[in-house]
């Protein structure tokens, strides 16, 4: 397995382990690596019920990929709202949404060619 690959597999695992800390909900992984011309490798998607949670989320995953792995998002937005907010780790982009602001930009549908797998959690 190529080094980048074992990185961007850790850092996966570490942002679901974020996620699921504050029951982030409907967890999906989208692969992208086999569309042309994408802007990073994977998309991780989830969503939570407030603004208050769609902050826990966020900071979770932040507290836990650095703890992990010493790693930092490139870029975050769309926190003065948190209705989506997006952080940006170059090969994994995650996106937290509130469940109706998922709904309305369906990323999924969006991206249906890539692979998808859904991610079951124990809520």
């Amino acid at each position: 397995m190529a080094k980048k690959e074992k990185n961007t597999d850790l850092l996966i695992t570490n942002i679901i382990r974020g996620i699921e800390e504050v029951k982030g909900q409907d967890i999906e992984i989208l692969d992208l690596r086999e569309i042309e011309n994408t802007v990073t490798d994977y998309f991780i998607i989830c969503n939570g019920t407030s603004n208050t949670q769609v902050n826990a989320i966020v900071s979770s995953v932040q507290k836990t990929v650095s703890k992990a792995l010493k790693e930092k998002a490139w870029h975050i937005e769309g926190s003065d709202n948190s209705e989506w907010i997006l952080m940006d780790y170059v090969h994994v982009v995650v996106h937290v949404f509130q469940k109706h602001i998922r709904e309305f930009y369906d990323i999924e549908g969006l991206w249906g060619d890539a692979k998808s797998v859904k991610i079951e959690t124990s809520l």
